[in-house]
């Protein structure tokens, strides 16, 4: 048994696997589970134990890091059929990375904290290779007695973890002002860089001299690459931002808070996952501008 303790992970995707094996390179026994065998065949091949299911993977766990998508999941593997709150000890700490509702978040807390278990609100940002060198962005929230069971942990995952209140859903709630933002980039990037493929622009020559200048954000920079390359692989999804910002939506009704511009943003994501491209990388908004404009971008046939 690996000095650190016993961590439990479910969900092995691209930040999932990252965040096993920086776990695993900090002295943890890593256990994990994903509804793909060929991603925990990956976490064994690197001396991690494979679990059949969630609540395989959290017994005796001293924590249990979930990692997916949306709230409906996090439910599923806390109280659903061989959920973790089946087998988690009592004083175990779940960790919730997942982005969601912070009014959900703080429900899932009671629910699992009445069974003696702990819950962490901390949502993550950073991408997969930071989440492979532990070296993410985490956004926690919840109770003294969650953060200390879940520190080793935290600081094996993290470069910089954020603590930002005493219950469930604070985390939450930076996330989703994170992912406004972002959204809102990436929507305002992909417009740009297909209006200079319109206007007949070398879109390369573009992309240097914005970011050389006061109108590049780190979205532009990132995404705006794959355009140039015509490389359209997921490394995060239309379908995660058709996701996030509809909660923003959601919140921004709820406190009657106008959000005009994020619901700019979301129809373009909406557009472009309707066109077929959901699940391709979210630079595919500017396919679609090209798309709609007739206008050319690198890799078009």
């Amino acid at each position: 048994m690996a000095g650190q303790g016993r961590i439990g992970i479910v969900g092995l995707g691209s930040m999932g696997l990252g965040m096993a094996l920086s776990l695993k390179r900090a002295g943890f026994d890593v256990a994990g589970c994903d509804v793909t065998p060929a991603a925990v065949a990956k976490l064994v091949a690197a001396q991690g134990r494979g679990a059949d299911t969630p609540a395989d993977a959290a017994c005796d766990a001293d924590a249990v890091v979930s990692v997916v998508v949306n709230a409906t999941q996090t439910e599923a593997i806390l109280f659903g059929d061989k959920g973790v709150a089946e087998t988690m000890p009592k004083g175990s700490v779940f960790i919730s990375s997942a982005t969601m509702d912070p009014d959900v978040a703080r429900r899932l807390a009671r629910q699992l904290e009445a069974t003696g278990r702990h819950y962490l609100d901390a949502p993550i940002s950073g991408g997969a290779q930071r989440a492979a060198q532990g070296e993410l962005t985490i956004l926690a929230s919840g109770s003294a007695a969650a953060f200390a069971k879940a520190r080793p942990a935290l600081d094996a995952m993290s470069a910089k973890l954020y603590e930002l209140g005493g219950e469930a859903g604070q985390g939450a709630a930076f996330k989703m002002i994170n992912q406004l933002l972002a959204g809102v980039h990436i929507a305002a990037a992909s417009e740009a860089m297909a209006f200079a493929a319109k206007q007949g622009l070398d879109i390369r020559k573009v992309y240097e001299v914005i970011t050389a200048s006061a109108g590049n954000s780190w979205m532009f920079e990132n995404r705006m690459p794959h355009v140039l390359d015509g490389d359209y692989a997921p490394r995060s999804a239309v379908d995660i931002f058709v996701k996030d910002l509809g909660i923003i939506q959601d919140m921004a009704r709820t406190a009657k808070f106008p959000v005009p511009v994020s619901a700019a943003a979301l129809q373009m994501f909406l557009m472009t996952s309707a066109a077929g491209m959901g699940r391709d990388d979210d630079a595919s908004v500017a396919r679609m501008y090209a798309r709609v404009t007739n206008t050319k971008l690198p890799g078009d046939k």
